[in-house]
């Protein structure tokens, strides 16, 4: 799955016992290593101290104010983390909220240790990871054909299309080229989705005119 041989994490939760239960996980993790970093109940063990750096962020969808925590996600994405969604909701509606927001993934509590676990190496490494629930949610989609890009989607596409090179666009945009595969990936993953898949970018080019992200001036 990777190459990395340490992960860092940090954790968002307001029960300390599902803190606890995954910090217990990762802690028999070996190759690689995965080390929680930071945990608490709200969005300061992600944007303070050690946490503030770690690879990956595990997000709880309800942190006590019952209201969902969108606000939290779209706020780390705004921050280039790798934000793994995971929650008690089994909704689809919810998972696909979260997608378009730009969360890595959406993973429910009850898909348990080797889901999380395995999601946690993905997106550390930058790698597309679709686990069940997500996959059944992707499924029944059945929202317009065009696919709901997150901004920052947006804008690295549209880099890249006007770029030689992906080294390019991690450049201009101040981000690794880990992380331009990572947004692409999530664009394919998004259109093949909606039954249009684009596996080549003379493929994403046609489509981003047809949906108007782009105009032929542009290019």
């Amino acid at each position: 799955m990777t190459s990395v041989r340490s992960v860092s994490v940090v954790l968002i939760d307001d029960h300390p016992v599902v803190l606890a239960g995954i910090e217990s996980w990762y802690a028999a993790s070996v190759d690689p290593e995965v080390r929680v970093v930071a945990k608490g109940a709200t969005l300061a063990a992600a944007t303070n101290g050690p946490g503030a750096e770690a690879d990956v962020v595990i997000l709880d969808l309800q942190l006590g104010t019952g209201v969902s925590a969108y606000a939290e996600l779209r706020h780390l994405v705004a921050r280039q983390r790798q934000v793994i969604v995971y929650t008690m909701q089994d909704s689809a509606q919810a998972a696909l909220t979260c997608l378009d927001i730009g969360a890595f993934t959406y993973l429910t509590k009850a898909e348990g240790e080797e889901h999380l676990l395995q999601a946690t190496l993905a997106a550390a490494a930058g790698v597309p990871y679709t686990p069940p629930a997500l996959a059944g949610a992707l499924g029944s989609d059945t929202r317009r054909e065009r696919p709901r890009l997150a901004a920052r989607e947006i804008e690295v596409l549209l880099e890249w299309f006007q770029s030689e090179s992906k080294a390019m666009v991690a450049e201009s945009l101040g981000i690794s080229v880990r992380t331009v595969n990572t947004y692409l990936d999530r664009v394919r993953i998004k259109y093949a989705n909606v039954g249009r898949p684009a596996t080549t970018k003379a493929n994403l080019v046609a489509k981003a005119v047809q949906d108007g992200l782009i105009s032929l001036e542009e290019l």
